[in-house]
């Protein structure tokens, strides 16, 4: 286990403190299934109370907007073996700020610098909606309210990019009652990860 008592066990040791655990409590069969028994014996689910689920929806009512489009465009500084990532950055960010100087000029630095298709097209994305990007880009270009070239690069796993928002089409926020079986998954699955990692550390404190 790492010093740090909040940090996260890797995989092969969560299975190895599960399986010593099952083990000490006479548990038999597969691997899987005895991690399963054990977990549904000594973990059980817990459902998130109303009171949790209304103050998250409360907290993120942004995240809960049905039909909202925005529509953009990007320059990717795609992540490749051959280029170090800081390297890669630099070139992001001094291309940022010739966009946020020049906002006119992001069409010509998209054909010239983007590493993505749309370059053909000035970087344009067209109108994006929930679940047409990945997650980190889609965080940055629906949930601000910013307009123009965003003030920091966006990074996603594919690279940097330097993205331009050129007009927001508001959505519907959906209502708590629609939106309470999503936030009920969201935060039973939180709780189940931070429930395990805390039994997790209980065992190995303990030598399972």
């Amino acid at each position: 286990m790492a010093a740090n008592e909040h940090a996260r066990p890797g995989l092969e040791e969560v299975r190895r403190v599960l399986l010593a655990r099952a083990s000490r409590l006479g548990m038999q069969g597969g691997e899987d299934e005895v991690i399963e028994r054990l977990l549904e014996d000594e973990l059980p689910d817990e459902e998130p109370g109303e009171d949790a689920c209304r103050r998250y929806y409360e907290q993120n009512a942004r995240r809960f907007t049905a039909g909202g489009l925005v529509e953009a465009s990007h320059i990717l500084f795609a992540l490749t073996p051959r280029v170090p990532p800081e390297r890669l950055r630099a070139k992001a960010a001094e291309v940022h700020a010739l966009a946020t100087r020049e906002p006119a000029s992001f069409a010509r630095l998209a054909g010239e610098y983007s590493n993505c298709p749309s370059a053909a097209q000035g970087g344009s994305l067209g109108q994006l909606g929930r679940g047409d990007a990945v997650p980190e880009f889609e965080k940055a270009v629906l949930e601000g309210e910013a307009l123009g070239v965003l003030p920091e690069l966006v990074a996603t796993r594919f690279g940097f990019h330097v993205v331009l928002v050129a007009r927001r089409i508001p959505g519907r926020v959906l209502p708590y009652e629609e939106a309470k079986p999503q936030i009920a998954a969201f935060l039973r699955e939180r709780g189940a990860e931070r429930a395990l990692g805390e039994y997790v550390r209980s065992l190995g404190a303990a030598g399972a």
